[in-house]
């Protein structure tokens, strides 16, 4: 598989990124299982959040056995110091590891919620003394919604963050120019000043149309070609994502690990995307 730079953490990294999302609600054997399955494909970075059911704690034999092998990263929906504080050593206990790679300022999609983060006492302060204690090696935010570049961008002049887990996909960048012109924004930032950036939602199809059928809360993609050219036209038009996070369903990473052997060129990718009916951005 693919190994991009992780910006200035230096991790050569996959270019698929375990979205651990997808082992939230899953017993345990089917964890261990999904878990291998990215292992013996080359993937070599993991990344779940403590508010991702019970992901840490299926994860935690795994990352116990190979966690020298495997970039960690974790995160935190707190908004409070002291609350992510508890959390982070939480999240340490479930994973079975004494540090964590990345920690991650989680779900941050608003103006006002990055208020929160940075106000007195807020969870910036747990961030900080996180890294400066070396339980974290690096730190981060992430966040969902069309907003996320904005946010984002606000946030690397706020605070001087290693890494950005961000949206995007074929849709949300050609079809909506507000969002293309943020989102290159955020890139020149994050290029400029060598800061991990990691996307997400690269399969995500449209909000879901009926049941509920896997475990996203967005429809996704399911088609192996639909796949091979969503993951084919991110990694192949922005040379600056280090990874994109798997879907959040373990059934479909195999298709994942295929497509991203398997690319299309950026072009054929596109052309092909362009076809594709009912597609829509996911936050609504």
């Amino acid at each position: 598989m693919e190994q991009r730079r992780l910006g200035r953490i230096g991790h050569e990294t996959s270019v698929l990124v375990y979205g651990a999302a997808a082992l939230g609600e899953v017993a345990q054997d089917v964890a261990d299982a999904s878990l291998q399955q990215a292992l013996d494909a080359g993937i070599n970075h993991l990344d779940t959040a403590a508010s991702y059911g019970h992901a840490e704690e299926v994860m935690g034999p795994t990352v116990a056995r190979v966690r020298d092998q495997v970039f960690l990263a974790t995160k935190s929906t707190e908004r409070r110091a002291e609350d992510a504080w508890r959390e982070l050593n939480r999240s340490l206990e479930l994973l079975r590891t004494d540090h964590i790679d990345l920690w991650q300022v989680h779900a941050v999609c608003s103006l006002a919620e990055l208020d929160e983060v940075f106000a007195p006492g807020g969870a910036i302060e747990a961030f900080v003394r996180a890294k400066d204690e070396g339980i974290a090696s690096w730190i981060g935010i992430t966040g969902h919604t069309e907003q996320a570049p904005i946010v984002h961008t606000e946030a690397l002049r706020r605070h001087d963050f290693d890494s950005v887990l961000t949206p995007v996909n074929y849709h949300l960048y050609t079809a909506d120019a507000e969002f293309r012109e943020n989102f290159d924004t955020l890139y020149s930032l994050v290029q400029d000043r060598d800061v991990a950036l990691r996307t997400i939602k690269a399969i995500a199809r449209r909000p879901w149309v009926g049941e509920h059928t896997l475990a996203t809360w967005y429809e996704p993609f399911t088609e192996p070609e639909d796949i091979r050219a969503a993951l084919s036209w991110v990694l192949g038009t922005f040379g600056g994502i280090a990874g994109l996070a798997t879907a959040g369903e373990t059934t479909l990473l195999g298709k994942a690990i295929a497509a991203e052997a398997d690319r299309m060129d950026v072009a054929e990718a596109a052309g092909h995307l362009a076809r594709v009916t009912d597609y829509a951005s996911i936050f609504v």
